[in-house]
């Protein structure tokens, strides 16, 4: 019988925490019994991996401006907040997980210790204690207004809770220290995996007249911005040489910005406009270049696409993770980037042209960091019912 593991993974703008926390949960199948807590709205064609127990919450999520509020109808936070931590402590009492993995939190998701910290104090109380792992994505947010306390004070919670910190990233482009400085070193045991894809799928490159210009921004939920700016930025090509325009709004896309999308490109017989994709790795691979913002789970697939790629990291204030991975990336000779304050029509255009001639390095980013995952948390896993046995032995 597989021991069990409990995933917390809560998303709150785009699908990048969901999409990189599915390809960790379909990897953990073979060595756990895996039940998912899904903390924000679950879109349309994105695939629940087999063998996961998905168990959904009430849907709360954040603005841009850092305030929590509900997400597919639910309209009273305060009752979704106090549904969700009694549904979360009861599935933890259920499932008595060996494994307790926390997407973020402590690093993030401050405004969900409502419920994180019961569950924490709830699982270091169960004897024997879950091994508790917060798992983290290769860059953090490091320009909050707060900064050293907040580095402070996860590092205290991590201290008082958690066995091991897994960092989903290459160490040759990021790693931990150089977004999260406390004061007080850090001594939980930190583990680089190597970074999370999900398995490739066999979709056979679209056959187009043309290759397009492909512009995405993962979920779309921040992505409007970019989808009318590569507008204006196509319409100052020359048409008889520049590549068609190709947008992927995105499942998160607000119904009213769709809308306005539509009424642009309607009349417009060199774009091509819709909601989602299957397969974005496919479409880039069938692409001319990719124009995009950098999440995690976008730049990755850039990278295995080997497209040439001109990213625009989102930079809402307080959010300079997009911009710091862009950077690195780009210093490998991955992509190209051009920040958003920078953009306009005519710079993005110019930008555009050049990134049609660019030819991106091969790959040597390390890439399994889903199968690493999954060997690593069962090591401790085993390695903690033999330090059970060999004390009461």
């Amino acid at each position: 019988m597989k021991p069990g593991l409990l995933i917390y993974c809560q998303h709150s703008v785009g699908i990048g925490h969901l999409t990189r926390s599915f390809a960790i949960a379909a990897a953990l199948t073979s060595r756990f019994d895996v039940t998912f807590l899904n903390g924000g709205p679950l879109p349309a064609g994105i695939p629940v991996p087999a063998g996961v127990d998905v168990q959904d919450l009430p849907a709360l999520g954040m603005t841009d401006g850092h305030t929590l509020v509900g997400r597919d109808g639910v309209t009273d936070v305060a009752a979704a907040r106090r549904q969700r931590r009694a549904r979360v402590l009861e599935i933890f009492e259920r499932t008595r997980p060996a494994v307790l993995l926390v997407e973020l939190f402590p690093f993030g998701r401050k405004k969900f210790a409502f419920e994180l910290l019961p569950l924490l104090k709830l699982a270091r109380a169960r004897r024997p204690a879950p091994i508790i792992v917060s798992s983290l994505r290769d860059i953090l947010v490091a320009s909050r207004p707060d900064q050293q306390h907040h580095d402070d004070r996860a590092e205290w919670i991590c201290r008082r809770y958690f066995d091991a910190v897994v960092v989903h990233a290459d160490p040759q482009l990021a790693r931990l220290e150089e977004t999260f400085r406390p004061r007080r070193a850090l001594t939980t045991p930190v583990h680089y995996t190597g970074l999370v894809v999900p398995e490739m799928r066999r979709t056979p490159i679209p056959l187009r007249a043309e290759r397009p210009i492909l512009v995405s921004a993962g979920g779309g939920s921040v992505g409007f911005p970019l989808f009318r700016a590569a507008l204006a930025a196509h319409a100052l090509l020359d048409p008889a040489k520049a590549p068609p325009l190709r947008i992927i709004a995105g499942p998160f896309l607000p119904e009213d910005e769709w809308q306005e999308l539509q009424s642009l490109v309607a009349t417009n017989p060199r774009v091509t406009l819709e909601r989602s994709v299957p397969d974005l790795i496919a479409e880039m691979r069938g692409a001319a270049l990719s124009l995009s913002q950098c999440g995690y789970n976008t730049a990755l697939d850039i990278v295995r696409a080997g497209v040439p790629a001109l990213v625009v990291p989102y930079g809402a204030e307080r959010e300079d993770e997009q911009r710091n991975r862009a950077q690195r990336l780009e210093a490998l000779g991955a992509m190209r980037c051009l920040l958003e304050a920078q953009m306009t029509p005519a710079t993005l255009a110019a930008e555009l042209q050049l990134t049609l001639e660019f030819k991106p390095r091969a790959n040597v980013l390390q890439l399994d960091g889903a199968n690493a995952t999954a060997e690593l948390l069962h090591g401790l896993a085993m390695n903690a019912v033999e330090s059970v046995a060999c004390a009461t032995g």
